[in-house]
């Protein structure tokens, strides 16, 4: 049996009702909230609810203490939630991979999809080469697009664009990946793992897909830190999936 916790923010009755729909036997999960939050909602048997004044560092200090196996965000506020995790862990910075499904549940790792992170060219492959890990794990391709800004017939219209195209080059020469130019339509055909230009583009294609799109964004592990954690977005209809990802990424973890 393992335990999976999870932020418990606003919508508070969204992650109760995707952890009582989700929690087996053998699946044990933790809502962590703030007083009040949750008093008119009720929990299923494998489920329990944490009450404490700061969830977001609670559920960050249970997790380095092992008390449980993995944790997802929920609907705790990114800010602070995030800078806690990255002190928590001595890192000066998060990465993430996101697991997204397509309307025609196509499958693929996307990265970098925070705005912050991906700007350099060590940091894609440092992406890359934790997001074939990922595919492995999960049964998808290792076969990875590097995405650009356009197309090679654009060079010359712009030089952002310019180095957008020479960036992906060098790192799909350095690393074995494809360049995707801008065909992202293309590159989830056959690519389980896809870089996009920048932090920016990244997590304007999460949100397209996900709000826009009509497709589902399963969570997005960060993958520069020992402990399970996964991160997810306030506006997810629901965290099953989140919750089951880190669950899988979970097991056989040693704590």
């Amino acid at each position: 049996m393992m335990t999976i916790g999870i932020g418990c923010g606003a919508d508070a009755w969204k992650v109760v009702q995707s952890a009582n729909e989700t929690a087996t036997e053998d699946l044990h999960i933790r809502c962590y909230c703030c007083p009040g939050a949750v008093d008119d909602l009720s929990s299923g048997p494998f489920v329990e609810l944490a009450v404490c004044s700061l969830p977001y560092q609670r559920i960050v200090d249970d997790l380095l203490a092992g008390k449980i196996n993995g944790a997802v965000r929920g609907t705790l506020p990114a800010n602070e939630t995030l800078r806690y995790l990255k002190k928590a862990c001595g890192v000066d910075r998060l990465e993430r991979i996101a697991l997204l499904e397509t309307v025609d549940h196509q499958c693929f790792f996307l990265a970098p999809v925070g705005v912050d992170e991906g700007w350099t060219i060590q940091e894609k492959i440092s992406l890359i080469n934790d997001g074939r890990e990922l595919a492995r794990r999960f049964g998808l391709s290792e076969k990875t697009a590097v995405l650009s800004g356009g197309r090679i017939g654009d060079i010359g219209r712009h030089p952002i664009v310019d180095k957008t195209i020479s960036d992906a080059q060098e790192i799909a020469q350095l690393t074995g990946a494809v360049h995707g130019e801008i065909l992202i339509e293309d590159a989830v055909r056959d690519c389980g793992v896809i870089i996009a230009p920048d932090g920016i583009s990244g997590n304007l294609i999460f949100r397209t897909l996900t709000f826009l799109g009509h497709g589902v964004g399963h969570g997005a592990p960060v993958v520069n830190i020992s402990p399970v954690f996964v991160d997810s977005s306030r506006a997810s209809a629901d965290y099953g999936g989140s919750l089951r990802l880190a669950a899988a990424l979970s097991t056989g973890k040693k704590h």
